[in-house]
C-alpha cells in the first residue's frame, strides 16, 4: 500500500519532467520552422516563368517565308521542365545562349537582364546554358540579375539546332514560332531593344 502511494505521489512530478523534456525538444523546432526563412528559389527556375499575356499586346506579323524555329524541351535550373513552343505560341521569344565563364556574356548580361525586365510578359527571354556547372551558374545569374528562365543544355543539342558555336549568341522567335533572326556573336541590349521595338507595336 505504501509503495502504491509513493508511486502515486511521484506521478505528477514525472509528468512535469516529461512535459519539460518535450518542450525542450519541440521548442527549438517550432522556432526554427517559424523563424528560419526558407532557402531562396534557384535563379533561372520556375519562379521566373512569365505571367499571362498582357491585354492589348499588338505584334507585327512575322514575314512570310520565315523558317520555323527549332522547338525544344529542357530542364530549368531548379529541375522544372520547359517546353519552348508553349511560350512562342502566345508571344515572341528571345533565346540567349551563354555560359558563366564567357567574358563577353558577362559584359552584356546585366543590360540584357534589364531589357528582359522592361519587356516582362510581352516578350519571353529564355537563357540556354551549356558547358557550365550549377555551382558556377547560380552566382553568375544572381550577380547579373537574371530573372528569366534558364535551361541547361549539357549535350549542346539546342545549341546545335540553332547553329550556335560559342556562347553569346542571340535568336529572336516571333509569335507562332517563326525564326526572325539570329546573331551568332550576340548583340548588346540597345541593339536588341531596337529589334524588339520593331516587333512589339503596343501592349
Amino acid at each position: 500500500m505504501r509503495r502504491l502511494r509513493n508511486r502515486t505521489a511521484l506521478l505528477p512530478a514525472m509528468l512535469v519532467v516529461a512535459a519539460l523534456a518535450l518542450g525542450a525538444c519541440s521548442g527549438p523546432a517550432s522556432e526554427s520552422a517559424a523563424g528560419e526563412s526558407s532557402a531562396p528559389a534557384a535563379a533561372g527556375g520556375a519562379d521566373t516563368l512569365p505571367g499571362p499575356v498582357p491585354a492589348g499586346l499588338a505584334l507585327r506579323p512575322a514575314p512570310s517565308g520565315a523558317p520555323a524555329a527549332p522547338a525544344f524541351t529542357g530542364t530549368l535550373t531548379d529541375g522544372s521542365p520547359l517546353t519552348i513552343a508553349n511560350f512562342w505560341a502566345e508571344r515572341p521569344v528571345v533565346l540567349v545562349f551563354f555560359s558563366s565563364w564567357c567574358t563577353v556574356c558577362a559584359e552584356r548580361q546585366t543590360a540584357l537582364s534589364d531589357l528582359a525586365r522592361s519587356y516582362r510578359d510581352r516578350v519571353v527571354f529564355v537563357g540556354v546554358v551549356s558547358e557550365d556547372e550549377p555551382a558556377d551558374l547560380e552566382p553568375y545569374l544572381r550577380e547579373h540579375k537574371v530573372e528569366f528562365p534558364v535551361v541547361f543544355d549539357p549535350a549542346q543539342t539546342t545549341w546545335q539546332s540553332y547553329a550556335v558555336r560559342e556562347p553569346g549568341a542571340v535568336a529572336v522567335v516571333a509569335k507562332g514560332g517563326a525564326l526572325l533572326r539570329g546573331w551568332p556573336g550576340g548583340l548588346d541590349a540597345s541593339a536588341l531593344d531596337a529589334q524588339l521595338r520593331e516587333l512589339v507595336i503596343a501592349g
